[in-house]
């Protein structure tokens, strides 16, 4: 039996594995849903009438607006730093299943649009998922210097 140690040296899991063509369909993906996000975000941040009265309409304050509209530009925004893009698809995921649940029970419209954007971030997520893991175990092995820096 061998045994093996582990080195503390970050390991580089980007493309291991990896298809050319599953490299670019993810970032086509990642392209399309960053441009989506701007093209909603922005509106809301700018105060677009039609912004404006659906976020009346939800009745929880225009502040809701400006959350939403930023968290989709700052999504949008990590969808295109590959460390971070499977982070934020996670976050817009979230996002537009909190957009599905608002546009059945608050504002009577279809949820098709927002559930459509959730699934593609959702393939995002699995196509990125390496990288996920990859920049948790970096934020944890960070932490945890920090954490015995502070306890000498």
């Amino acid at each position: 039996m061998t045994t093996q140690t582990l080195s503390s040296a970050p390991t580089r899991v980007a493309f291991r594995g990896r298809s050319r063509a599953r490299t670019i369909v993810t970032w086509v993906l990642q392209v399309v849903l960053a441009a989506e996000f701007v093209l909603a975000g922005v509106p809301k941040l700018t105060g677009d009438p039609i912004m404006v009265a659906m976020f009346d309409a939800l009745g929880a304050g225009q502040w809701l607006r400006y959350v939403v509209g930023a968290l989709e530009v700052a999504g949008a925004v990590g969808l295109l730093i590959p460390p971070l893009a499977g982070l934020a698809a996670i976050g817009l995921t979230a996002l537009m299943l909190g957009a599905v649940v608002s546009s059945v029970t608050a504002l009577g419209a279809s949820p098709v649009v927002p559930l459509a954007v959730a699934v593609v971030a959702a393939v995002v997520i699995v196509l990125r998922r390496d990288r996920i893991v990859a920049t948790v175990r970096a934020v944890r092995r960070y932490s945890d210097r920090a954490a015995t820096r502070k306890a000498r």
